[in-house]
């Protein structure tokens, strides 16, 4: 989520505005300028544009061009130098953006006021009509301004007498299947008008099976599902061990997205076709072994043989796992782009270090997965971001308010918060092993862990569908076959950072008493961007306090068990919450505003839990949860 101070009371204005709307939207407002709600959106400039005039600048400049290092047949993964040439007078504002499919429609576009509301702006303004997948300025190159890289234009006797200035820019693309063009914009983000674009550069395997990530079936460890993606709609393969499996392919549309015409990005100008998701199980593994797969097909081509662990089997006795929530992913270049988490590659190459030293048998990701937000390319970004390790190991993840809400999805918070995406792009992405897409919860056990992982966006009330599956779920855990029950969650029951909203006091009142009837030793949830742990809580009072042990750290005794002990987790990626300099809540042991993960270390006696900061590889927090066997 965005910092709590800020997407909430955005929310609930729109929200407000959108329920009392009709197909004639007359806002009950009017303010010019977005400064006065700048502070409740976290959107810059860059994503705001999409609701600006764009037209072709007044500029009568032969000289202009714009050059991609590469002109064709891109890589799936390159680094393009863009240069602009030709400039007499260079600016400030001057900009390139990237922009896909080549074809797309970048003039004017008026579009309903709901539209700006949603990206934060309530004046009266057009929108662009097809959205920039990144920008940069060209001032990102120190010689633009000052004209170092000169060229001549014109000679008079034997003298030069026009020269032009050029800047040079280096753009991360990666195979989005569609083509791309680079554009050379005057007048800022604010008032943008095109100079030149760029000829068209296209991927040379628009087909090409990408984007491999792993996640667990069932409890078994025997059988693990690959999910790709391709331009291809054809089955593929994945082939294994001697065996192959043939693909289910999917796809969805801007049909499947939420809200009507041209009133969601998604819908409309975030749209990006996100070609075809296959899906295969392989079968007949072992648990805790090595394996290798590679995925495609002759016509298509294949990937590079990837090597996986599979997870341990449910009831069996060592666990090693990586949990975190809110991780998004932020460019690998200079760029601006919507909604950049700057934490992420910190902490997706730390957990990739994690990986590679085979110490790690699965990960969880607890919401708010890719922020794409109804900007639909990036997902396969935040696909490409995390496929070191996602196509590894078991990549486990829970629903988030940026992938569910939106107000007619089916979600108990009517927030914009997923741009119209309500759900779709993630539970084809990511299918977990739910009974129905649209019921995001499940449970699953690996080693000497049960997990409970629950859809927070969705009705968790008593009486509830989920609320009765939570109930059956947790109470039909055999501890003597897996002694310790995690669960897992989005939103959060409790948090020191202060925030408009706060925790869902109707979310705490319905759930927390089965967490405390079932004995949950470990309750995780993200939606707040720091860590914290508490004691051992129940109705917001310590009923039980660690002890340190022999090391010093934290040791919980759920041999006589009290309550669960919760941490909030959603510190991977998002801009970091900070925590207020005095806090009395008494229930709050441990507090970190660092981005970084959460390790864990399960076994039948011991639940050892360290939280680690990505950027230093040092250990912040670290706490242990016991019992006797008998308990």
């Amino acid at each position: 989520m965005p910092s709590p101070s800020s997407c909430c009371v955005f929310g609930l204005f729109f929200t407000a505005l959108f329920l009392s709307s009709s197909s004639s939207f007359s806002p009950p407002i009017s303010i010019s300028s977005i400064d006065e709600f700048r502070n409740y959106t976290a959107i810059s400039e860059f994503r705001i544009l999409n609701r600006r005039f764009l037209a072709e600048c007044p500029d009568t400049n032969p000289y202009l061009e714009i050059n991609v290092s590469k002109d064709s047949r891109l890589s799936d993964e390159e680094y393009l130098t863009v240069t602009v040439s030709g400039v007499l007078l260079p600016a400030e504002n001057d900009w390139v953006a990237m922009i896909s499919p080549s074809h797309s429609d970048v003039s004017s576009c008026p579009l309903a006021e709901i539209f700006y509301l949603q990206t934060g702006d309530l004046s009266n303004l057009p929108l662009l009509c097809h959205y920039p997948v990144k920008a940069q300025f060209v001032s990102n190159d120190p010689d633009y301004k000052s004209c170092k890289k000169k060229e001549c234009k014109k000679y008079e006797n034997g003298k030069c007498v026009m020269t032009t200035c050029a800047g040079s820019l280096t753009f991360h693309a990666i195979n989005i299947r569609t083509d791309i063009e680079f554009v050379f914009f005057a007048g800022g983000f604010k008032t943008p008008c095109i100079l030149t674009r760029s000829t068209p550069v296209s991927f040379a395997s628009p087909e090409k099976p990408l984007y491999g990530h792993l996640s667990s079936i069932d409890s078994t460890g025997t059988s693990m599902r690959l999910t790709w993606v391709s331009g291809d709609k054809e089955p593929q393969l994945v082939q294994y061990e001697g065996k192959s499996e043939e693909s289910e392919v999917v796809t969805f549309t801007q049909d499947n997205m939420c809200g009507t015409e041209k009133t969601s990005p998604a819908k409309d100008f975030g749209w990006h076709d996100p070609g075809y998701i296959h899906s295969a199980v392989m079968t007949g593994l072992q648990p805790s072994s090595t394996f290798s797969y590679k995925y495609g097909s002759e016509s298509v081509g294949w990937s590079d043989e990837i090597q996986f662990r599979t997870p341990p089997a449910g009831g069996s006795d060592e666990l090693r796992f990586v949990v975190f929530g809110d991780m998004g992913k932020a460019p690998r270049d200079n760029s601006s782009e919507h909604y950049i988490q700057p934490g992420s590659v910190s902490v997706i190459e730390a957990v990739t270090k994690e990986v590679s030293s085979g110490n790690v048998d699965s990960i969880f990701h607890i919401g708010d997965i890719s922020y794409a937000t109804g900007f639909l390319v990036e997902w396969d970004y935040f696909l490409h971001h995390i496929n070191p390790v996602a196509s590894q190991v078991s990549y486990m993840t829970a629903i988030g308010n940026h992938e569910m809400d939106y107000p007619d999805a089916e979600s108990i918070y009517n927030l914009p918060d997923s741009g119209g995406e309500c759900g779709v792009p993630y539970w084809t992405y990511f299918p977990m092993p739910t009974v129905d897409n649209k019921k995001p919860w499940y449970s699953i056990e690996q080693g000497s862990v049960h997990f409970t992982i629950i859809s927070t966006e969705h009705a968790w009330a008593e009486n509830s569908e989920q609320y009765e599956w939570m109930k059956k779920d947790m109470a039909s855990v055999d501890r003597s076959k897996t002694p310790w029950l995690i669960f897992l969650g989005h939103r959060e029951m409790y948090t020191s950072t202060q925030s408009f909203l706060g925790p869902d006091a109707d979310f705490l009142s319905a759930v927390e008493p089965l967490l405390l009837a079932n004995k949950v030793d470990l309750v995780l949830f993200g939606h707040v961007h720091n860590y914290e742990r508490t004691c051992a809580i129940y109705n917001s009072e310590c009923k039980g306090m660690p002890r340190k042990d022999e090391d010093g750290v934290d040791t919980y005794d759920n041999s006589n068990y009290t309550a669960p002990v919760q941490a909030v987790i959603g510190m991977a990626g998002f801009s970091l919450d900070k925590f207020p300099d005095n806090v009395n809540n008494a229930w709050s042991l441990s507090r970190i505003s660092e981005y970084g993960y959460v390790r864990g270390h399960a076994t039948r006696e011991e639940l050892k839990m360290e939280f680690v900061e990505s950027n230093t590889g040092k250990v912040g927090d670290s706490f242990r949860i016991i019992k006797s066997q008998s308990s």
